[in-house]
């Protein structure tokens, strides 16, 4: 399964950077946003791809709450990601765009490590790889 040390590194290493940027957007952003939606009130939600703001709302949960989830547990990684970067993206470059850095910097951090899981994966300690294995054809024929 694993051929060095350095891949056992690599995956443990994408498996705490899913688990906190992932359970830290959940916890820190997406949970409030979820609370926000159920309850109704997503009228004065920023409206930056001109959606409506209940549209906008429900789009970033999606983001922040559900493909965080996915993220953590390492399943659809790579889309999960993708969403995730781009929510990030337009937070600092569209709905912060007149902003000072220090408003925009929250969304950049984030945006890093979504980047970084778009490109590598979710490694092999994941549900993507557990996936993969039940699709691959046995090697014992």
């Amino acid at each position: 399964m694993y051929d060095t040390l350095r891949d056992i590194g690599r995956d443990i290493g994408l498996l705490i950077l899913r688990w906190a940027t992932g359970g830290l957007m959940i916890y820190g952003h997406g949970w409030g946003k979820l609370m926000t939606l159920m309850e109704g009130q997503g009228g004065s939600f920023p409206d930056p791809l001109g959606v409506g703001s209940e549209i906008s709302l429900a789009l970033t949960v999606f983001a922040e709450f559900l493909c965080s989830a996915l993220l953590v547990v390492g399943f659809a990684t790579r889309f999960a990601a993708f969403n995730l970067l781009f929510t990030m993206l337009v937070a600092a470059f569209v709905v912060h765009a007149g902003d000072p850095f220090g408003d925009k910097e929250m969304a950049l951090v984030y945006a890093i490590p979504f980047a970084s899981l778009l490109f590598a994966g979710a490694g092999r300690v994941s549900l993507d790889e557990l996936v993969r294995r039940s699709l691959r054809p046995s090697q014992d024929d």
